[in-house]
């Protein structure tokens, strides 16, 4: 760990610090050139705006542009470390989107005292992006923020936390619930974890048909009789007279969801879920079980977590990029359940396809197929942009 530190310091600050540039796309090498990108010639597109804001899509980067924005306050698995602390995280997301889906993102990590604060800002600031990527934003402010912002803004609004997470995890359940023999409507779905990633997994799988879902944290089961309850997980809570506890709910559970922390589910649950369960263990960097601990308890397990040196990487990477990049190219006002639904599939119908000889070069592997230890699309595999992008267009 010291030398991944280190590694990491290292990777940031060389050969200069950040991870991010900005570059013109227009040659500007020429008395020529620099009359038509600055003045005189830059009066032309302004004008054209100024009659017509639709044109400022035409004539400048706003239909590429995301703004990836914080306020620091639930940053990783670290938690509230502050606006400025959070950069390296908002640059790392800029990266991502550059890389996987080609667009141009600024980090901008906001100095806010309230929501309404932190919203205001961004409304000020929304006329020059295409999209508006939330991130790092603790629960429940993150629910009001997302909300208040989509109802005002007419550009996609994303809190990448909630739908992100919640686009993957259905993606690779649908999969994970087809090779253990269940069916979504009739299986018996436990979460450990009701915050912003819980609540949103739970709420798209209902969506697409999941009839019987037991939410738990840190008090116990969510029920109707509880008054510790917010208006985003209070719509998940079960009627009292069931499970109260999460060692009850688990009893013949068909899948286990874990959002929460480090070792959470005692291994003695494992022995008491159905037959061919299903876990998805995805705290990070350390899982609420791990996968070597509850392969040894039973053999019948299909698991994943949030972890890239572990099968089935529940990674957001997969998600994120395309479907801005769908909602861009559709220049959608927002991004609707529909565009989610679309890109799970897109992602779980691309697992089960043979994968490029690229992916396996990238990942230093000579054999790979749709199976327990693959359910979910490498964030390498070429085909995530045309295939999720274009389903999330298709859908908007």
């Amino acid at each position: 760990m010291d030398d991944l530190k280190q590694r990491a310091l290292d990777y940031h600050q060389f050969p200069m610090p950040g991870k991010l540039s900005v570059e013109s796309s227009k040659p500007c090498t020429t008395q020529d050139d620099l009359s038509l990108a600055y003045t005189p010639g830059v009066a032309a597109p302004v004008r054209e705006i100024h009659a017509d804001p639709a044109n400022a899509y035409k004539y400048t980067n706003k239909g590429n542009l995301v703004a990836v924005i914080t306020d620091g306050t639930a940053v990783l698995g670290l938690g509230n470390m502050g606006a400025l602390a959070s950069k390296p995280v908002m640059e790392g997301k800029a990266v991502l989107f550059k890389r996987f889906a080609g667009i141009d993102v600024f980090d901008i990590e906001i100095n806010a005292k309230t929501p309404d604060e932190f919203i205001e800002t961004v409304v000020k600031i929304s006329p020059t992006f295409g999209g508006i990527n939330l991130e790092d934003i603790a629960a429940p402010h993150c629910f009001y923020i997302e909300n208040e912002l989509k109802k005002r803004l007419d550009i996609p609004v994303f809190h990448d936390d909630q739908h992100g997470t919640a686009v993957i995890v259905a993606a690779a359940l649908i999969n994970a619930l087809e090779l253990q023999g269940k069916t979504l409507p009739t299986a018996k779905i436990v979460f450990l974890g009701a915050g912003a990633a819980g609540c949103s997994c739970a709420k798209l799988l209902k969506l697409m048909g999941a009839t019987d879902i037991t939410m738990v944290d840190r008090s116990g089961v969510l029920n109707t009789n509880r008054a510790d309850l917010h208006d985003n997980n209070r719509e998940l809570a079960i009627a009292p007279g069931g499970a109260a506890t999460l060692d009850e709910a688990m009893q013949n559970a068909d899948v286990f969801i874990g959002v929460s922390a480090k070792n959470a589910l005692d291994t003695s649950l494992i022995k008491g879920m159905a037959k061919n369960p299903i876990i998805f263990a995805l705290a990070n960097p350390d899982p609420e079980v791990l996968p070597s601990v509850a392969h040894a308890i039973r053999d019948d397990i299909l698991m994943a977590t949030g972890r890239s040196d572990f099968p089935n990487q529940v990674n957001n990477a997969l998600c994120f990029p395309y479907l801005f990049r769908g909602a861009l190219d559709a220049k959608a006002k927002q991004i609707t359940d529909d565009m989610k639904i679309a890109a799970a599939h897109a992602l779980s119908a691309l697992a089960r396809e043979p994968v490029p000889q690229a992916v396996l070069d990238a990942y230093k592997l000579t054999e790979l197929s749709f199976g327990k230890t693959y359910i979910i699309p490498k964030p390498f595999d070429p085909r995530l942009l045309e295939r999720v992008s274009k389903a999330v267009a298709g859908a908007a």
